[in-house]
């Protein structure tokens, strides 16, 4: 500041000596008037420079200019850049917050004072049916018109969350929402969606699991207190006795059935994976299977009846890794149940083969009244049935689909079914490759 004030002194200063020496002390007086003028004209387009760049300044440098006005011109520049990063840095760390809220598996909707959609997640787009160009702005509840959520929008009490259907939802496939609403801002709200499917399928289960064992349990005790009490204070003969007696073993053992596929099952999910280098012979396990279903197709069905064409087809010097015990079982229940349901005279084909990418597939293909679609998708829960008088009839706990399932995941393979009404059933566990070896006579593999 002080150079900047020595340097118009002498500017008219110098003015001054010029106009003294061309016209006395007036020229003097216009010399140092005219010396000031020129600091005051150049000094002012300094400024003028300034002032355009900073209204102009994207995309421009800084001009180079001296004095004060270059001084206030590099500080403004440096502000400036350091506004720029600043800004970009913000404007990362936006977008990586932007990023996280869309890689979330919960729907995120931003709404303003008047519901409208100021943003949104993919995940909130999938639960809902937005778009997210199309809908921005657009109100809420015209786009979401479920009348759960309508309520709980209009009753501004969001303490708590609702559930709704999901936008997918199908007769054969639930879907459930959650939805919650949290207020912030000035007006503002963030609202909140997740699938909770899983958790309400989880619940119906577990629901349904304690009803199911509950009831089955509670049936063939009921059954043998009242034979137990008839047998305590009624007089009877010797075949009476021997009637109600096997009537009562007839009902132990279906407790006994029962509590045996819930020890597997507990044994099951608490159990490590089974272990990849013991081998079984195919053979062995489909001649055990075998054996328990031409006994118990023979015990379902009178010898009057006509009996059920049972083909089994093993190949030789196949061998799976796994456990035998697992194997098997899963094997009996997907049989045993085909054994139950297919009537007297029908057919039940149990085969192996090789598929093109090396995987094992077990089958079982009955001609038994078959199954409706609306059933296929809950097939393996525990306890579902199709039809629950025909399951106590023929014997089954509801559970044999369920533990074949567990096994196939544990050994890395799947089960898979396939049902026509009036038509029959099949039933397919697969195996890994990893799990399967042909040690002799190679079987040639087929397409899937």
């Amino acid at each position: 500041m002080l150079f900047r004030f020595l340097v118009y002194v002498l500017l008219q200063a110098a003015g001054g000596t010029a106009g003294y020496a061309l016209a006395a002390w007036p020229g003097a007086l216009a010399g140092a008037v005219l010396a000031g003028l020129a600091w005051f004209t150049v000094d002012l387009s300094r400024g003028v420079r300034l002032i355009a760049w900073l209204r102009r300044s994207e995309g421009r440098e800084a001009p180079t200019l001296g004095g004060l006005w270059g001084e206030a011109a590099d500080r403004m520049r440096r502000l400036l850049r350091g506004q720029d990063r600043k800004m970009q840095e913000s404007d990362q760390r936006l977008q990586e917050f932007l990023a996280a809220i869309q890689a979330s598996p919960n729907g995120v909707v931003l709404l303003d004072a008047q519901g409208r959609i100021e943003w949104c997640n993919q995940t909130a787009a999938g639960h809902f049916g937005f778009d997210a160009q199309r809908d921005m702005l657009q109100h809420i509840g015209n786009l979401v018109r479920d009348p759960v959520f309508a309520a709980y929008y209009a009753g501004n009490d969001y303490r708590h969350e609702v559930a709704m259907p999901g936008r997918d939802q199908t007769p054969s496939r639930p879907v459930r929402l959650s939805v919650h609403i949290h207020p912030y801002g000035h007006g503002r709200k963030l609202l909140l969606s997740r699938d909770i499917t899983a958790v309400a399928q989880a619940e119906a289960m577990r629901r349904d699991f304690v009803a199911n064992v509950s009831h089955e349990i509670r049936t063939p005790l009921t059954v043998l207190a009242g034979f137990i009490e008839t047998l305590q204070t009624l007089p009877l003969d010797e075949a009476e006795r021997e009637r109600y007696l096997t009537l009562m073993a007839a009902q132990a053992g279906r407790m006994q059935s029962l509590v045996n596929d819930l020890l597997t099952l507990s044994r099951l999910d608490g159990s490590p994976p089974p272990s990849a280098t013991q081998w079984v012979l195919v053979v062995d396990l489909t001649a055990q299977c075998e054996e328990e279903a031409r006994a118990l197709s023979s015990m379902l069905f009178s010898p009057s009846a006509a009996p059920q064409a049972l083909s089994f087809e093993a190949p030789e010097g196949w061998a799976l890794a796994g456990s035998s015990s697992e194997l098997r079982s899963a094997m009996s229940n997907l049989i045993n149940n085909a054994v139950r349901y297919t009537p007297a005279g029908g057919r039940i084909d149990v085969t192996w083969r090789l598929l093109a990418d090396g995987r094992a597939e077990f089958a079982v293909t009955d001609t038994g009244p078959g199954i409706a679609p609306e059933h296929l998708s809950r097939l393996s829960e525990r306890f579902y049935r199709v039809d629950r008088s025909r399951s106590r009839e023929s014997g089954g706990t509801g559970l044999g689909l369920a533990i074949a399932k567990h096994v196939a995941q544990r050994h890395g393979g799947e089960l898979r079914f396939a049902s026509t009404v009036g038509k029959g059933s099949r039933f397919a566990l697969l195996l890994p490759a990893s799990r399967v070896r042909a040690e002799a006579s190679p079987v040639a593999p087929v397409s899937a």
